[in-house]
C-alpha cells in the first residue's frame, strides 16, 4: 500500500532522506579507519594520516659517514639505504648491520628524516656498515611482503657484489636490528635464517627495540594487515607462544629493549622470559627504560635516556672502547692485542738471549 504524506511534510522528508543518503555514502566511502595509521575507502584507496618526507642520502663531513641508496628489486620497489662509517685505512672492514624500520608495517620509510638521522648517528658511533631496508608497506602489500622483501635484501647483500659491501663489510660479523614492527621483522628473518641451511650469511646477534609482538589482546591492525593470520598467537606475531621455534635460533646473542610506559612492554618481557626458560644457549639481555614510551629514543634522541640506549646498542654491536671521542670496534681491539702480544714475545726473547 502506497504511503501518502501531507504536502507540508514533503520538503522536510526530502531533506532528511538526502541527509541520510549523504551519511550512508560517507560511511560507505570510509570502509575502515585504523587511526593513527590510515583509512581504507570502499574503493580500496588508502589514505595515510601522516605524510612521510624523503631526505636524500648525504655525506657528513663531521663524522665521515657516507650514505647512498640502492635499488635492489626495482620491479617490486624494494630498496635500501647504505651507511658507510669513516674509513681510516684501505680495505677497512666493519661489522654489517641490517636495520629494519618500524611503523606498524604500514608507515615510515628507510629514507625518512627520522630514520636517516638515527642511522647516521648509529653508524658513526658503532663503526658499523648499515643496510637500512626499505620494504613494501601494508595494506597495499599485505604481510608477509615485508618479511619476503627483507629476506631478499639480505640475500642480495650476501652476494657481495655491491662495491661498499664487497670492500668494507665483514660478513662474519652480521647483526639484525629493528624497532617496533621492524623488530618483529628482524625476529622473523632471524628465524628463517636459522632454518635455511643454504643461507650464506650467519648473523651473530639481534637487537629488538620495543618489538611489536602485540599485548595479548585482539589486534585490529595486525589482523587487517595479515589476512592469513591465525590470530594473536600467530608465530610471526607472538613468537613466545612457540618456544620450539625460538629454541632453534642460531645467533649467539640477543638484546631486547623495552620502555616502562610502552603499551607493548609485557610481550617484550614475555619474549625474554621465554628465551630464558627454554635454555637458549646464547647471550641474552633485556633493558627497560623507566618512564618512557614506545620508541622514545627516535622522537627525543638528545635526551639522556636516549643516549644511554644508543650507548648500550653500540656496546652490543661490539664497540665498547672510546678513544678520542670515537668508538673502536672489536676487530680493531683484537688486532691491537695481537700486535701487543707479538711485541711482548719479541722483547722477552731478546732479554732471554742476552741474559
Amino acid at each position: 500500500m502506497a504511503l501518502h504524506f501531507p504536502p507540508h511534510l514533503h520538503f522536510p522528508l526530502l531533506f532528511l532522506i538526502t541527509i541520510c543518503l549523504c551519511m550512508n555514502s560517507t560511511f560507505a566511502e570510509k570502509a575502515l579507519n585504523l587511526y593513527p595509521f590510515f583509512q581504507v575507502y570502499a574503493n580500496g584507496t588508502v589514505h595515510r594520516y601522516e605524510e612521510i618526507k624523503f631526505v636524500p642520502p648525504s655525506n657528513n663531513p663531521k663524522t665521515g659517514v657516507q650514505s647512498k641508496d640502492v635499488a635492489i628489486l626495482p620491479q617490486k620497489d624494494v630498496s635500501a639505504r647504505l651507511y658507510l662509517p669513516k674509513i681510516s685505512r684501505k680495505n677497512q672492514k666493519f661489522p654489517l648491520l641490517f636495520y629494519i624500520h618500524g611503523g606498524g608495517f604500514c608507515i615510515q620509510s628507510a629514507f625518512s628524516p627520522l630514520y636517516d638521522s638515527y642511522l647516521h648517528k648509529l653508524t658513526a658511533q658503532a663503526n658499523v656498515l648499515v643496510v637500512s631496508i626499505n620494504y613494501r608497506l601494508a595494506p597495499e602489500h599485505p604481510i608477509p611482503a615485508c618479511y619476503d622483501d627483507s629476506w631478499d635484501v639480505m640475500n642480495w647483500a650476501a652476494r657481495g657484489k655491491e662495491p661498499w659491501l664487497k670492500q668494507h663489510a665483514n660478513f662474519s660479523r652480521v647483526f639484525l636490528a629493528g624497532d617496533s614492527a621492524g623488530a618483529n621483522i628482524a625476529n622473523n628473518i632471524m628465524i628463517r635464517a636459522s632454518k635455511e641451511s643454504h643461507f650464506v650469511l650467519s648473523p651473530v646477534g639481534m637487537a629488538l627495540v620495543d618489538p611489536y609482538f602485540g599485548n595479548g589482546k585482539p589486534d585490529a591492525l595486525w589482523t587487517y594487515l595479515c589476512p592469513k593470520t591465525n590470530g594473536i598467537d600467530d608465530p610471526r606475531f607472538n613468537p613466545a607462544a612457540h618456544p620450539k621455534i625460538l629454541s632453534k635460533l642460531k645467533c649467539s646473542k640477543i638484546y631486547v629493549f623495552t620502555a616502562g610506559k610502552d603499551y607493548l612492554r609485557d610481550r617484550a618481557w614475555t619474549y625474554y622470559e621465554t628465551m630464558k626458560k627454554i635454555g637458549w644457549k646464547g647471550e641474552l639481555r633485556i633493558k627497560e627504560t623507566e618512564g618512557e614510551g614506545h620508541v622514545f629514543h627516535l622522537f627525543n634522541p638528545t635526551s639522556e635516556k636516549a643516549k644511554d640506549l644508543m650507548n648500550t646498542l653500540v656496546h652490543f654491536l661490539g664497540c665498547s672502547m672510546i678513544r678520542h671521542g670515537n668508538y673502536v670496534n672489536s676487530e680493531s681491539r683484537v688486532s691491537e692485542f695481537r700486535i701487543t702480544v707479538i711485541i711482548f714475545i719479541n722483547v722477552l726473547a731478546f732479554l732471554i738471549a742476552y741474559a
